[in-house]
């Protein structure tokens, strides 16, 4: 499974698997001309099917709350939930002009102008304005969670939020009920100003407001009307989560080039072209996503069930895709996702010198080895968690933090630190089920029983919602999926963060953390993040693994599809695909 971070949505999922400044485009489409003032896009629009693999069924259309942001849920909204920018081709940021445009205005205090399409409506014709900014920001800012909890301490009113970097330290955003321009204002510097309002995090306030019962979303929310803000939250949480087989048409509004139509239950959903869409219609009419097992994506390729496909790595996959000869393109790629063994503070690894005897015997370069380098030649063990080997100032961090002390398996050294301790229990939970994860514990086991550990495979079906976020687990197995904002691993290893399960403690890092996310020049960033880094290996907080090697495969019969290192996955363009005429 990996878990995903994105710097205003920090905690997704993609079940079955292993939540930026440069790189800006101009903005989505084809390169096609908009659709006129009528926002119908049929007419350029193919009445062709085209049909992806994704490993695990949608389950929501809020992807932003805490338990449902997950991959599987972003695969199907792509282009159907629009924002201010997306991730491009190269996992950085790409503004979505034909959304609408952003500035930043000032400095001091930091100001970011918005700007939405004129043309810009919901599919049931409902323009797209200020309220739906003000409830975006209201969600996701933290400031109106309820003190009321259950018997789980889990509130029982307040919107629930993968994660509040940036909207926190922001202002209300200023503007009026119709408007389609709005300012917001900061309460300090933030780097990632840029990151806010993403692709599928803005959701229609019309809808909310009226399923909550509550006909002014702007005044309930700028008057902090408790009522109301609470009902408002509640249907935000819950009202939008999915009942297999059924589409909740009226309140699963578009604002991008494609609407849900139907859904399959354990089978497939389907994409048709939104014929609201006021910008560069989609290159085909209707997208299928069918909900296919990674080990069996190839063979359903080869059989010709779908088009695309977008496995997770492994040797044996890679084979099988290559075996289905020329009429399939294979593209390969480093992610913006890695591999790491996070430690449970919690429990016998508080204590340091257990982590760093753990950390001694694991045997990071066996795993890349027999595990990652059939997949990616070229893999090498990863020593950051912040910068992964492809991206720029990763050595310049490694340099900074790191002396090669976990390189290789070191027997005897975990031995010393154990002090003669033998039979000592650890847990390494993940999700299953997942081979090559298994046979990463097996590999662990092997080593690591020797210096007097007493390894366990503790995988679960269900280990995000039955381990990891209950502190079920001595060492957690997953992976982390972000981008090149420095704000992506905000709440990963700051006391109390979203993202930090193993409840990993230390006021340095959460001050440096603070300076980093207010640290607008790259150089100095990566000066501190040297810094984090070093005290995250003294600590021995977590064990980076390796970076994922990215796998996707198209027919050759489909034109568009495009490997991504960011945490989109396949459908990021799938606006663009097209069935090739034949010549």
């Amino acid at each position: 499974m990996i878990t995903s971070r994105r710097a205003s949505a920090a905690l997704a999922v993609l079940a079955g698997g292993a939540l930026l400044i440069s790189g800006c485009s101009a903005d989505r489409g084809g390169g096609g001309a908009s659709a006129s003032g009528s926002g119908t896009s049929s007419a350029a629009t193919s009445n062709a099917t085209i049909t992806v693999a994704h490993e695990a069924e949608f389950n929501s259309y809020n992807n932003n709350t805490a338990d449902q942001n997950a991959v599987q849920n972003a695969v199907v909204l792509n282009n159907v939930l629009d924002g201010f920018w997306d991730y491009g081709q190269d996992g950085g940021v790409r503004p979505t002009t034909e959304f609408g445009t952003y500035e930043k205005t000032s400095d001091n205090p930091l100001t970011v102008k918005y700007t939405i399409n004129d043309k810009a409506v919901w599919s049931d014709g409902t323009p797209i304005e200020c309220s739906d900014m003000v409830l975006t920001w209201a969600a996701n800012s933290g400031k109106f969670a309820s003190k009321e909890t259950d018997e789980n301490g889990n509130p029982l009113t307040g919107f629930s939020s993968a994660g509040t970097t940036g909207y926190e330290d922001a202002n209300i955003p200023q503007c009026n009920a119709g408007d389609k321009t709005v300012t917001v204002t900061y309460n300090k510097t933030f780097a990632d100003w840029n990151s806010l309002f993403a692709a599928g995090s803005i959701l229609p306030a019309h809808i909310v407001g009226k399923n909550a019962g509550v006909s002014d979303v702007i005044s309930a929310i700028k008057n902090n009307t408790t009522d109301q803000v609470n009902a408002l939250a509640k249907f935000y949480n819950t009202g939008f989560i999915g009942k297999p087989g059924t589409v909740d048409k009226d309140n699963w509004l578009s604002a991008g080039p494609y609407m849900i139509d139907s859904w399959q239950a354990g089978q497939s959903i389907t994409l048709k072209a939104n014929p609201k869409w006021w910008g560069t219609p989609a290159k085909t009419g209707t997208i299928v996503i069918r909900f296919i097992d990674a080990t069996a994506q190839a063979q359903a390729l080869a059989n010709g069930e779908i088009q695309v496909a977008k496995p997770q790595p492994a040797a044996d996959i890679l084979k099988q895709l290559q075996a289905i000869g020329s009429s399939v393109k294979i593209d390969q790629g480093d992610e913006y996702t890695f591999e790491h063994a996070d430690f449970n503070f919690q429990g016998e690894f508080k204590d340091a010198n257990l982590r760093k005897a753990f950390a001694l015997c694991m045997p990071r370069q066996q795993i890349v080895d027999k595990l990652i380098k059939p997949v990616n030649q070229n893999a090498t063990v990863l020593n950051s968690r912040w910068k992964l080997q492809f991206q720029q100032g990763y050595q310049q961090v490694v340099q900074a933090s790191y002396a090669g002390q976990y390189d290789q398996a070191n027997i005897d050294q975990a031995k010393q630190l154990l002090g003669g301790k033998t039979g000592i229990t650890v847990r390494i939970g993940y999700k299953t089920p997942n081979q090559r994860r298994t046979d990463e514990v097996s590999l662990i086991k092997a080593s690591c029983d020797q210096a007097g550990f007493n390894v366990q495979d503790a995988g679960q079906s269900d280990f995000f919602g039955n381990g990891l976020a209950n502190g079920n687990f001595d060492v957690a197995l997953f992976a982390w999926s972000g981008s090149p904002l420095v704000s992506s691993s905000a709440s990963t290893y700051v006391t109390g963060g979203g993202n930090n399960n193993g409840k990993y403690s230390n006021p340095q890092v959460d001050q440096l953390t603070a300076t980093l996310l207010s640290e607008t020049d790259a150089s100095k960033q990566d000066q501190t993040i040297g810094q984090i880094e070093k005290i995250l290996w003294d600590d021995v907080a977590t064990v980076p693994l390796f970076t994922f090697p990215g796998i996707q495969a198209n027919d050759t019969k489909v034109t568009g599809p495009q490997f991504q290192p960011a945490q989109s996955q396949q459908t990021w363009n799938d606006n663009e695909w097209a069935v090739a005429k034949a010549s």
